[in-house]
């Protein structure tokens, strides 16, 4: 009767301890037997195979030694003779096990210990995976938890199911957080360690936001209205650019909500965080317009290119658009992916006097002609002397003050100085070194020559080794700023399609590559953005 207490018990035990730590019933049992194992293997000899089974309907427990059949024992511990298995199995065969049943045994104290270990360390094992499982798919969403320590400012939150960590940088400024306070957070990310799953949590990440406005306005969650970018600075401002699919639905008005009840539940939850919602647009020009609200602006030039954009403000805007230690202005290009740089119109007129006294100066000194024409060249929309040499001669002609004689005269001068130019440069090509089969590449000029010449880039095989991002320059973004690093022909007006084209003929010429390389590129891109058309189909 006692046995079958003990046996119950055993059950009881496993499946309590099955319900606490929410995992299997049988990953608890299996951790029972391990431990009855270590603890019989301690008594019966550690090298001896032994297994544990428990029965977990009834709860009985069958121990037994498991022995290898071999044709010659080496090790009785462990292997049995072919003959003697033959005698309890007909049918054994070498490499089968014979089981032989054991006793069952009472624990000793060491005994028991080390068993409460192993099932200890099984459970926690088990409870880790099945922590990590259920958490790896929650990567993206809020949870809801109850801080359970700080940690070093850390802080650490009992998810219910599982323990997350708050770190410092990804709390709120000047958000404090004591035992027992309910928080919510955004999981951004779960990984293994070695003292178990680390369910990361942020509440600075910008998706935070993202999920709480979902939370917050029906119209997001059922995909009417779309956030397409977020900038924040926690704690403090943040921009948020929605778009409506429902040209009745006005987007802005549905984020703030009636009396701005929507907006101030996500301001409440982050720590009164200012938020402005931003109508997006597709024009990248209307688009961060409407980033630096609420100064107003007065003109945009766009360098495509670059992505860069230049914005004209009055000057009584400029604190404003700029703002507070430039907040404003770098939200918006967060949110817009624009780097932006602002002047007032005063500065603005300033720098479009500087070029024009420069393009006066540069033609006056190589068409040898005085400061009237000049600035009239200027003026015209002239910015460079090959404009002068190569536009049809009309249209010098037919600027005012100018006849065909005059036009005449002007082109051959820019000619005739170009041609100085390109002697010059020639001469101090071949002094670097630079190998003249480099100007059968389309659209090299000497003055790109001489650029290569000076970084040591002589033969066609040192240029076919060239990346594009080394002719024209890249630039790396980081915290919201862009710092750009230029390349050789960064002040020569060269795209990026001009300077992977360039390298291509290079390794073509080299033999690094062939064309039917290049065509076999250009039928599997042909593919892909067939795969995407359907696909966005």
């Amino acid at each position: 009767m006692a046995v079958s207490a003990n046996r119950l018990e055993l059950l009881q035990i496993a499946d309590a301890v099955a319900r606490e730590k929410v995992i299997d019933r049988e990953i608890v049992l299996a951790a029972m037997a391990d431990a009855i194992q270590k603890a019989a293997r301690s008594r019966y000899g550690t090298e001896s195979n032994i297994q544990a089974d428990i029965n977990p309907k009834t709860g009985e427990i069958r121990l037994q030694r498991l022995l290898e059949v071999v044709e010659k024992v080496e090790d009785y511990a462990t292997q049995i003779a072919l003959e003697l298995a033959r005698d309890r199995n007909v049918d054994a065969k070498i490499g089968d096990f014979i089981a032989d049943p054991l006793p069952p045994m009472d624990f000793g104290r060491i005994a028991a210990q080390s068993a409460k270990q192993v099932i200890v360390q099984k459970v926690r094992e088990a409870e880790r995976d099945r922590q990590f499982e259920e958490f790896k798919d929650r990567i993206g969403e809020i949870v809801n938890g109850t801080v359970k320590r700080v940690e070093y400012g850390n802080v650490i939150v009992d998810l219910g199911r599982g323990e997350g960590i708050i770190r410092r940088d990804e709390m709120i400024p000047r958000e404090t957080m004591r035992y027992g306070d309910r928080v919510r957070a955004y999981v951004y990310d779960v990984r293994r360690e070695q003292r178990g799953p680390q369910i990361f949590l942020s509440r600075t990440h910008p998706q935070f936001m993202v999920k709480l406005f979902t939370m917050e306005v029906p119209e997001i969650y059922d995909g009417i209205i779309q956030i397409k970018s977020v900038a924040r600075d926690p704690g403090s401002r943040a921009k948020i650019a929605v778009i409506s699919n429902d040209s009745s639905i006005d987007p802005v008005g549905a984020c703030v909500g009636m009396r701005g009840s929507r907006v101030q539940a996500v301001v409440g939850e982050l720590q009164g965080e200012k938020i402005d919602i931003i109508p997006w647009s597709p024009d990248p020009a209307s688009f961060i317009v409407n980033a630096l609200q609420p100064a107003e602006v007065a003109k945009v030039v766009l360098d495509e290119d670059a992505e860069r954009i230049e914005v004209v403000v009055p000057d009584e805007h400029l604190s404003l658009a700029i703002g507070r230690r430039g907040q404003n202005v770098r939200l918006a290009s967060q949110l817009t992916g624009w780097d932006i740089d602002i002047m007032t119109e005063a500065e603005e007129s300033e720098r479009r006097q500087k070029e024009f006294n420069e393009r006066s100066k540069l033609f006056m000194d190589a068409l040898d002609v005085d400061e009237m024409v000049g600035q009239v060249l200027a003026s015209e929309g002239f910015a460079q002397i090959e404009e002068v040499a190569y536009v049809d001669l009309d249209e010098i002609a037919s600027i005012d003050g100018f006849d065909e004689e005059t036009a005449q005269e002007i082109q051959n001068r820019a000619r005739d100085y170009l041609e100085r130019l390109d002697a010059e440069l020639d001469e101090e090509r071949k002094t670097l070194g630079v190998s003249d089969e480099l100007l059968s590449i389309d659209g090299m000029t000497r003055k790109m020559l001489v650029a290569l010449g000076k970084d040591g880039i002589k033969t066609m095989e040192d240029f076919a080794g060239c990346a594009a991002d080394d002719l024209i320059g890249w630039s790396e973004r980081k915290n919201g700023e862009t710092k750009k690093f230029p390349g050789l022909f960064s002040d020569m007006e060269v795209s990026r399609t001009e300077a992977e084209a360039m390298v291509v003929q290079a390794r073509l010429a080299v033999g690094w590559i062939t064309e039917e390389d290049l065509a076999t590129e250009s039928d599997a891109e042909a593919l892909d953005e067939a795969g995407d058309a359907e696909q966005d189909a």
